[in-house]
C-alpha cells in the first residue's frame, strides 16, 4: 500500500485556522499544539492510511495516547480527509462525535479511545504483536505519547517487552516539554536505547528533521523519536 492521505487542499499554514474553529471549555491548549507539527509530519509525509483506507487490514495504525488535547489531531484529521471541517465547530458539544478525549467508534480515521495517561503504548504494543501473528509484516504502527507518560509503570513494561520481543513495526514518538516527574542520565532516549530500541531526538518544530527521523531505517528494533518542544508552546 503507498501513502493514502487524501489531498483535500489543506497545507500545514491552514492547521492554525481549524484549530480556531474549536472553541469551549477545552483545558488542554498546550497539549494539542505540541503535537501539531509531528502529526502533520506523519499523517502527510509517513502514515501509509487515508480515508478510502482507513479499513484495510494493511494500513499503517496510528494511536493518539496522549488524547486529552486532540484539537490538534481533529484539526490533521480534518485537513486530510477523514471528516467534514464543519465537524470542527462542534467540538466538545453534546451531539459533536468530537469530544475532549477522541472515540474511536465516533471519529473516522481514529484507532482507539484515549486520554488516560499510559494507555497508549501498551496498545501499540499489542497492536503490533497481532499483526505480526497474523503475518501481516507491512503495516507500521505508530503511537504518540507525552513525556509525563512515563511516570506510568505501564509503559515501562510495554517499552521493555517491545524491546525484547524486537518489535520492529512499532513506532512510538514521545512530545517531550519536560513535563514528566521523572528523567533519565542521557534523556528520554537513553531510557528506551537500554530497552533495546532504535532511538533518536530531534526539535519538534523542524519538519525536515523530524521526517529524516520518521524514516530512519531500524532494522529488528522498535524505534522512538523523541520530539522536543518548548512547554510554553
Amino acid at each position: 500500500m503507498t501513502q493514502a492521505t487524501a489531498d483535500t487542499g489543506f497545507r500545514y499554514e491552514d492547521l492554525s485556522r481549524l484549530i480556531a474553529l474549536m472553541t469551549g471549555a477545552e483545558k488542554h491548549g498546550p497539549a494539542a499544539t505540541s503535537t501539531l507539527d509531528v502529526l502533520w509530519v506523519l499523517y502527510d509525509r509517513v502514515l501509509r492510511v487515508g480515508p478510502a483506507t482507513a479499513e484495510e487490514p494493511g494500513r499503517d495504525r496510528f494511536l493518539l495516547s496522549k488524547g486529552h488535547g486532540p484539537m490538534a489531531y481533529y484539526a490533521v484529521l480534518a485537513a486530510k480527509g477523514f471528516f467534514p471541517v464543519g465537524w470542527l465547530s462542534g467540538f466538545g458539544s453534546y451531539e459533536s462525535p468530537l469530544g475532549h478525549h477522541p472515540d474511536r467508534t465516533l471519529i473516522p480515521g481514529v484507532e482507539i479511545g484515549s486520554g488516560s495517561l499510559g494507555h497508549g503504548l501498551p496498545l501499540a504494543v499489542g497492536s503490533a504483536l497481532g499483526l505480526r501473528a497474523q503475518g501481516l509484516d507491512e503495516p507500521a504502527v505508530w503511537v504518540l505519547i507525552g513525556d509525563a507518560e512515563l511516570d506510568e509503570g505501564s509503559n515501562h513494561e510495554a517499552l521493555a517487552y517491545a524491546g525484547s520481543a524486537g518489535l520492529e513495526r512499532l513506532h512510538t514518538v514521545v512530545i517531550d516539554n519536560d513535563s514528566a516527574t521523572h528523567g533519565w542520565h542521557g534523556g528520554i532516549a537513553s531510557r528506551f536505547e537500554a530497552a533495546g530500541w532504535s532511538a533518536v531526538t530531534v526539535d519538534g518544530r523542524d519538519h525536515a528533521a523530524l521526517h529524516a527521523a520518521f524514516t530512519a531505517p531500524h532494522p529488528g528494533r522498535p524505534h522512538v523519536v523523541v520530539a522536543r518542544v518548548e512547554k510554553k508552546q
